[in-house]
């Protein structure tokens, strides 16, 4: 008989940001080991959303089995002068032992400022009776601020309401997310120098790519390059050994020439970034919820691609630098959106529309990134405790 091994409890929050959700936690209510970044944490995390799964269903664990619903969040008051909250994202991999540190995520964005509010991490004095909470986020894994602001009802965080999110089956209260200066480093949004890059891709050959650091790195290519037209569902990418091949080798290669890796090898170790997506002029297309999208209604279509697999809707982070990227005039994302001076793009993506503002300034040659705007919704699902095994993490 083997010996009994107890379950310990930690208090976590399981919340819906956008079109993803994943398991929240305060720094302060892990175990010990787990407040420091390291192995610790990362097997807690691990064990937490039930990976790695041979069998691809985390059923054994708080996950959703796709890249929109295997994360985890960590939040404590801020060390940053100026904000509220510290926010860590860690993107679970399915398959592997793995946690990327590497990007954040734009859809639990929205979900942090209700969070934070909700545990206490925001003075209460900043919160009014009535009316909008501006929450200050410091984005600890880039080193990036942002605002969410988050409506108050009575004191309290209002999720019910009548915005309705694609990607999401019921309409929540509006969150507006404010991405301050989204661009990496000081070198300028676009790594390489270039608006669009020649991109050798074995098995492909030259690929045009606009390659930009803002909100998550992101390679952009046209549609029409890879054989796909933009109105690609799911079913259509995820599917195809070949196609989810084709688009890691890009992805891969577009890594290195971005200099986020050294040898392309390397690319297996960071899943989360860079993105890969593509690009078209405005069709119409049947969305997955079966919603016609016009393509009068669109300035263009975006497909991406999140931990090797099309997306169901669009990342947050992916949907600033699409809006940034639209914002230079020559990008491939502008021109698929009819070029010219762009404040702001409706586009479609598989599950249907989202629009998001950015604003771009060249300066010296180089191009920045000042703001993205976007609106997403948030929800809390379930609150309590979660358990692991006591000995998994440490």
């Amino acid at each position: 008989m083997s010996q009994f091994t107890p379950q310990i409890r930690i208090p976590a929050t399981y919340m819906r940001g956008g079109t993803s959700k994943g398991v929240f936690f305060r720094l302060q209510d892990l175990p010990e080991a787990a407040r420091r970044p390291g192995p610790e944490r990362d097997a807690l995390l691990l064990r937490v959303i039930g990976s790695p799964d041979p069998y691809g269903k985390h059923t054994d664990g708080m996950g959703g089995a796709t890249s929109s619903t295997s994360k985890a969040v960590i939040l404590a008051q801020s060390s940053e002068p100026d904000h509220d909250v510290d926010y860590l994202f860690g993107q679970i991999a399915i398959d592997k032992p793995f946690v990327d540190w590497s990007g954040n995520c734009g859809n639990l964005t929205a979900a942090v400022g209700a969070f934070a509010i909700n545990s206490g991490l925001v003075d209460a004095a900043r919160i009014p009776q009535q009316g909008i909470c501006s929450v200050r986020i410091w984005q600890a894994n880039i080193g990036k601020s942002i605002l969410a602001h988050v409506p108050i009802s009575k004191g309290e965080v209002q999720e019910s309401g009548d915005f309705e999110l694609d990607g999401v089956t019921f309409p929540a209260a509006e969150v507006k997310i404010e991405f301050l200066r989204p661009a990496d480093g000081s070198g300028g949004i676009f790594p390489t120098g270039n608006l669009v890059d020649e991109l050798v891709v074995p098995g492909l050959g030259s690929l045009r790519a606009t390659m930009i650091s803002a909100g998550i790195p992101t390679i952009f290519i046209n549609a029409a390059d890879i054989g796909c037209d933009g109105t690609e569902l799911q079913q259509d990418i995820n599917g195809s050994k070949q196609m989810l091949a084709m688009f890691e080798t890009i992805r891969a290669h577009g890594a290195l020439r971005m200099g986020l890796i050294d040898s392309v090898e390397e690319a297996a170790n960071r899943q989360h970034t860079p993105k890969v997506a593509f690009v078209a002029q405005p069709k119409t297309y049947v969305a997955s919820s079966g919603k016609k999208v016009a393509a009068e209604d669109i300035d263009l279509l975006v497909r991406a691609m999140s931990m090797g697999k099309l997306h169901h809707a669009m990342m947050g982070t992916a949907a600033v630098a699409i809006g940034t990227a639209a914002a230079v005039p020559g990008t491939l994302v502008n021109l698929a959106a009819g070029g010219g001076e762009l404040s702001s793009v409706r586009f479609g993506h598989p599950s249907g529309t989202l629009r998001v503002g950015a604003e771009a300034e060249e300066q010296g040659g180089r191009w920045t990134a000042t703001k993205a705007v976007m609106s997403r919704s948030a929800r809390v699902l379930m609150e309590g405790w979660v358990r692991v095994p006591e000995g998994s993490f440490s």
